[in-house]
């Protein structure tokens, strides 16, 4: 029957042969369906293999045939040109037997390739026959693992980055709401990435130094935000700005294991943060003593501090009790041998020397 220039003949006496169609009460069924299925595997594999050979030994004959062919067609103009000897004539004659004969064995392979196609189109059709598969593709929403990226790349992106986004991140950072949060990483994607969580936690740093803990602690709560959408992305290996939806749907169901773990993290952070900031305050007031001990170094790289430190204690307290008659006595010695006097007794009635009388500087 024809419908819309379609046959459909072709279905009306179809057969698929099944290896559920018998099964024995004193076989395990499911072990003799696994044993007549290799079976008829092993079956189709032989039958396969008969057309292989087929094909290839034919194949190989057409080449022979070819071949001896060429070389007869040699002989014959050579004989054709000048006369030829008896060894020639018998090259002759080997090679027309030759040819007839792979003339003869190739009919024979087209006849029995012929054959092996129609018992082809004669097997019944099975579950493993009765359709093939077109094309295979698929297709995984997996984040490719990138290269290891070097410190100094990673800084310069990091730079380069808050340069660019330094008002959204910052904008981001004092957000209260989780609502609002989502709705501000939907409007601005490409936030949700790493360098946006560092720049958080280095704004929470500045704010600490800063003596502004409401403000830290509002941005190391929205830092926390990010990371655990980072590392939401990690487990499920997508990108993160797909996942950070997850990660809102999650947190706003107020699972309490999450948001324990949630109010963990932000408490661990809050602490780094003030460790950090103590650090570099610690550090800044190091180099701003430096500064002033640099500043206060005399002739020979001595530091006036320093030698008041590490005098005895007795006579460091007569320095203290002495210092301006000792200067008065050193000044007018001094301006008595530049003027070429000499130093008067009288003079030394400024330094009044009291026990111990030696000043070990």
């Amino acid at each position: 029957m024809y419908r819309s220039g379609i046959n459909y003949s072709t279905w009306d006496h179809i057969y698929v042969s099944d290896d559920e169609d018998f099964i024995s009460p004193y076989v395990d069924t499911q072990s003799l369906f696994r044993m007549r299925h290799r079976a008829r595997l092993e079956k189709m594999a032989e039958f396969q293999q008969r057309g292989e050979d087929l094909e290839t030994n034919f194949a190989h004959c057409k080449r022979l045939l070819e071949e001896v062919q060429g070389c007869l067609k040699r002989l014959q103009e050579g004989r054709e040109e000048a006369a030829v000897d008896e060894e020639q004539e018998a090259e002759l004659r080997k090679c027309q037997a030759e040819v007839k004969t792979l003339k003869k064995d190739e009919k024979s392979f087209e006849k029995l390739i012929e054959e092996y196609r129609r018992e082809e189109r004669k097997v019944p059709w099975n579950v493993d026959t009765i359709s093939k598969e077109g094309f295979s593709k698929s297709l995984l929403n997996i984040k490719p693992v990138s290269k290891e990226e070097t410190e100094v790349v990673k800084v310069e992106k990091h730079k380069t980055f808050v340069d660019k986004y330094e008002k959204d991140i910052k904008h981001f950072g004092i957000l209260q709401r989780w609502h609002d949060s989502q709705k501000y990483l939907s409007d601005n994607p490409h936030l949700v990435c790493e360098e946006t969580a560092n720049s958080l936690i280095a704004i929470c740093i500045n704010f600490e130094i800063d003596e502004k803990h409401a403000l830290m602690e509002q941005v190391a709560h929205q830092a926390i935000v990010m990371q655990f959408i980072l590392d939401l992305a990690k487990n499920l290996k997508v990108d993160p700005r797909g996942c950070f939806r997850q990660f809102f749907t999650r947190i706003k169901t107020a699972e309490k294991p999450y948001q324990d773990a949630f109010d963990r993290e932000l408490e661990l952070l809050k602490e780094r943060v003030c460790s950090c900031a103590r650090m570099r305050m610690e550090s800044a007031m190091k180099e701003i003593e430096e500064e002033e001990k640099q500043k206060r170094l005399g002739p020979g790289g001595l530091d006036p501090v320093e030698v008041y430190a590490s005098l005895p204690k007795v006579n460091y307290t007569y320095v203290r009790n002495k210092e301006m008659s000792i200067f008065n006595y050193l000044n007018s010695n001094v301006q008595s041998y530049k003027h070429g006097q000499e130093v008067k007794p009288g003079n030394s009635e400024a330094l009044v020397i009291d026990k111990p009388t030696t000043l070990k500087m």
